[in-house]
């Protein structure tokens, strides 16, 4: 009996010690749980970024918005710093621009073309624009992103004629 009555202390002691630890390791799970939230809330606050400032708040956009490690990029079309269609009637001249524009505000996010993870085209003349395609092989190096080409009747301003939206995913 002697014997007995000496090893329950002991075994009481292990079990509070086993209640002890679950107890710590629910702790720090939860602890880790309220980091994971503030790190997921403060990644998904959206950064806006104008390329051309006073021409994208008078059309009422922004040029891009990253949230987190994805960056929404607005159609890029040809036009200099006033907002005045550039390259008029030239297709190929046009799109090089637009990638020309898109560069800078993958730049401006630390990405590349090899980020790229959607491209959309709109363009109001598809069978010139499946003419001068070879050209994007120049820009997509190491393959091309999924994305969709659409022909429409028009763009915002009638000397347009491409207009190159893309998503990133940035790493």
């Amino acid at each position: 009996m002697k014997k007995a009555t000496n090893q329950l202390p002991l075994f009481a002691t292990l079990i509070i010690l086993i209640l002890n630890l679950q107890s710590c390791e629910q702790k720090q799970k939860e602890a880790t749980k309220e980091m994971e939230k503030e790190i997921i809330v403060k990644s998904e606050k959206p950064e806006y970024f104008l390329l051309r400032p006073e021409v994208e708040k008078a059309y009422g956009y922004s040029h891009a918005v990253k949230i987190g490690n994805d960056i929404k990029i607005s159609g890029a079309v040809s036009m200099d710093d006033e907002g005045n269609p550039t390259a008029i009637g030239d297709l190929e001249q046009q799109m090089k621009n637009c990638y020309s524009d898109l560069e800078k505000i993958l730049k401006h996010y630390g990405c590349k073309f090899d980020d790229v993870v959607v491209e959309n085209i709109f363009t109001t003349n598809m069978p010139l624009m499946l003419e001068k395609s070879a050209y994007r092989a120049e820009i997509y190096k190491n393959g091309f992103p999924t994305g969709s080409w659409l022909g429409v009747k028009e763009l915002a301003l009638p000397e347009f004629m491409i207009e190159i939206e893309l998503e990133v995913h940035k790493p």
